[in-house]
């Protein structure tokens, strides 16, 4: 299997803002696995900045989050954003190529504490992060089961 930690939305879903490939207005991410980190390489678009040249901070936040809360599927999890601490270093110049890592920090049952980076080629830091991922709860997994139920065995070889 080519993506053997399902890092990548192989659902017939495939709408997430961030990373889904059918979503015309998202980021398209595209993640693999580089030892115990999961990473993205992203180059911002126009249409993203927020001050002019500037890729805009709610981006940036995206980028983290949803590389952050994908570790959940190193342990084969879907996870949610229970918390997310952003601190911002540099701006990020947009057109530029960038990259963002994720690993986990600490796990616990139902959670995992998850840092990450934004990262230029350069390796200077446009922005650094710490969230709390929690388990996806049940009703929304539910929900999700009954228009999609692939997910049920999302994680089955």
């Amino acid at each position: 299997m080519a993506d053997a930690d399902r890092l990548n939305d192989e659902s017939t879903y495939q709408r997430c803002f961030a990373c889904g490939t059918k979503n015309e207005t998202g980021l398209k991410l595209v993640f693999r696995r580089e030892g115990d980190r999961v990473v993205a390489d992203f180059i911002p678009s126009v249409g993203q900045q927020g001050f002019p040249g500037v890729l805009h901070g709610g981006i940036i936040a995206t980028l983290l989050d949803e590389t952050m809360g994908r570790t959940g599927a190193l342990r084969r999890e879907w996870l949610m954003t229970g918390k997310l601490d952003v601190r911002y270093r540099k701006p990020a110049p947009i057109d530029r190529p960038m990259r963002v890592w994720a690993e986990i920090a600490r796990e616990r049952e139902g959670a995992i504490d998850a840092v990450g980076a934004v990262e230029l080629q350069d390796g200077s830091v446009v922005a650094d992060a710490r969230g709390i991922f929690l388990r996806m709860p049940e009703q929304v997994a539910n929900k999700a089961l009954a228009q999609y139920p692939e997910f049920l065995n999302y994680w089955q070889e």
